[in-house]
């Protein structure tokens, strides 16, 4: 823990400097007492380390110095060149235990016994989450990785998620200094959950901030998240907990566990057409949603779960762009 290359969420230094927006959102949640999934972070020191060590940035801004804004396919040579660079290079000795150690320490707490522990390895950019900017969705998350080795991999992999093309693109369009960014990686618990979806405690397409709008889907949310499959969605009012509207879908796909990741498999029938969250489930719901709400006293863009009856919050951010009512 000496260099900060691994941090808890209960750690006061789990900063957006060290941890990125997603790391610094959940350490402060957890501390509000909001159900977070146990996790760890592995720092934007671990990256720079992980640089540093394999003699990296030259090389890196070798490869970007041929983007070309009118050419976009030179996002792609730029973003293949520089995964190339991430997979050929260790990860420091010392990263990689303090990984190994974090990810023990985590599967000792959850207490599950004879199997490795599955957890959610999510990027948490520095540069994500900013009032003016969005950056959500450009880095990488893999889910169900089980055993300390796959977890260091799959934090490297994170790391290249840095310089995907559209990441570089976004960057650039934006006059975002490449050299200035850096990437920290939450590794969390996964959730197996029954359901799951975003939620919004503002209307994000009329303004309304009295509604909560909530989006959910059977399994574990990526095939809503990957447009495969539409999901539920109920406008809820903030301050009862009415349901003021409710659309429920036709949800054709799900996404499930596998031995290694995740698979999109076909919803049963008999829950295809049946709604995900009951109002009650809904009210409940839109009321953790209204705390967090007001914790950051902003309205957020909140990515949930369900499971056992009991819902987890997994991300938290600002809403961007929200129009006036």
């Amino acid at each position: 823990m000496g260099q900060q290359y691994v941090l808890s969420l209960a750690d006061s230094r789990a900063t957006l400097a060290l941890v990125g927006g997603k790391g610094a959102s959940l350490a402060r949640l957890a501390r509000a007492g909001m159900p977070v999934p146990d996790a760890f972070c592995v720092t934007t020191k671990a990256y720079t380390r992980f640089i540093a060590a394999n003699e990296l940035e030259p090389r890196v801004l070798a490869a970007l110095a041929s983007i070309d804004v009118s050419q976009p396919t030179t996002f792609d040579t730029a973003a293949r060149a520089i995964h190339d660079l991430f997979a050929n290079a260790p990860i420091p000795s010392e990263i990689a235990d303090e990984i190994a150690d974090a990810y023990f320490a985590l599967h000792r707490k959850s207490k599950i016994e004879n199997q490795k522990l599955p957890v959610a390895v999510r990027s948490s950019a520095t540069a994500e989450d900013l009032p003016d900017l969005s950056f959500a969705g450009q880095q990488e998350t893999f889910l169900n990785i089980q055993g300390a080795l796959a977890v260091q991999d799959a934090v490297k992999r994170c790391w290249a998620s840095l310089w995907t093309p559209r990441a570089i693109g976004y960057r650039t369009q934006h006059h975002v200094d490449h050299r200035a960014v850096a990437l920290a990686v939450v590794v969390q618990t996964l959730v197996f959950a029954d359901a799951a979806g975003v939620m919004f405690t503002a209307h994000p397409v009329n303004g309304q901030r009295d509604q909560v709008v909530i989006e959910a889907v059977w399994g574990l949310g990526e095939a809503s998240v990957s447009g495969r499959v539409t999901p539920d969605t109920l406008v809820v009012d903030k301050a009862t907990g009415h349901v003021r509207e409710r659309e429920t879908a036709d949800k054709t796909v799900m996404t499930v566990r596998a031995d290694d990741g995740t698979i999109e498999r076909a919803t049963p029938e008999n829950l295809r057409r049946a709604p995900v969250l009951s109002d009650a489930r809904a009210a409940e719901l839109a009321r953790l949603g209204a705390q967090i709400e007001q914790l950051y006293a902003t309205p957020m863009d909140i990515e949930w779960t369900l499971a056992e009856d009991r819902f987890a919050i997994v991300q938290a951010r600002p809403i961007t762009a929200l129009p006036e009512p």
